[in-house]
């Protein structure tokens, strides 16, 4: 697990059910303190903390994307870009802009790749807004969102999360507001969706 601006996950990882007493909470999760509000009390919500900058979240994306696709309805899978620090604000709010204008389809993969396999600079609004322009977005619109009184409020609440998760690294993932998984306490990388998987199971059920 990475502290601050270091390293994030790396791995191909699949779901697959796995019982009970495959982990323990404490030793592969933690229990939250506090429980923090979902979004969908009817759904099990996971939450995936991320950094577009992180290279081993990069690589990572794909197969988190293929997972989320393979989820059932009663999942409700929610991605926050976490802000470290300054620089990271960027990239954060280029994330919000794209989710309120729905265009996250065209641009969250894109910023992972342009950062990653192009190598482009996109540490401010201005390289983030003609990357986006060139993807199709409405760069007019996007400008407007970027410092929009939406996605300020996104990044409050994001930060809030982020808090109340007392998160320390990424990525780190977080099932139902109540417990936290990373790289480490997970045992690797493949273990940390299996225990994803563990949890969304065990929350499933009738309380």
């Amino acid at each position: 697990m990475i502290r601050k601006l270091g390293f994030c996950l790396l791995a191909l990882l699949l779901p697959f059910a796995v019982q009970a007493a495959d982990f323990k909470e404490g030793v592969h999760y933690f229990k939250l303190p506090q429980p923090v509000r979902t979004a969908d009390p009817e759904k099990v919500e996971v939450v995936e903390l991320f950094g577009y900058t992180c290279p081993h979240c990069n690589n990572f994306e794909p197969v988190l994307e293929h997972w989320h696709k393979n989820q059932p309805e009663s999942v409700n899978f929610v991605r926050i870009p976490v802000v470290f620090n300054r620089s990271w604000e960027p990239y954060a709010r280029a994330y919000y802009s794209s989710e309120l204008m729905k265009t996250l389809d065209k641009t969250h993969q894109a910023t992972f790749d342009a950062i990653h396999i192009q190598r482009k600079r996109l540490n401010n609004e201005q390289a983030i807004s003609d990357l986006y322009g060139d993807l199709g977005v409405d760069t007019a619109a996007f400008e407007k969102m970027f410092n929009s009184f939406a996605v300020n409020m996104k990044l409050k609440q994001g930060e809030s999360k982020v808090r109340g998760y007392a998160i320390t690294g990424v990525p780190s993932m977080v099932v139902n507001g109540k417990y936290r998984v990373t790289v480490d306490s997970a045992g690797g990388q493949k273990q940390m969706l299996d225990v994803v998987n563990y949890l969304v199971q065990q929350e499933s059920q009738p309380q």
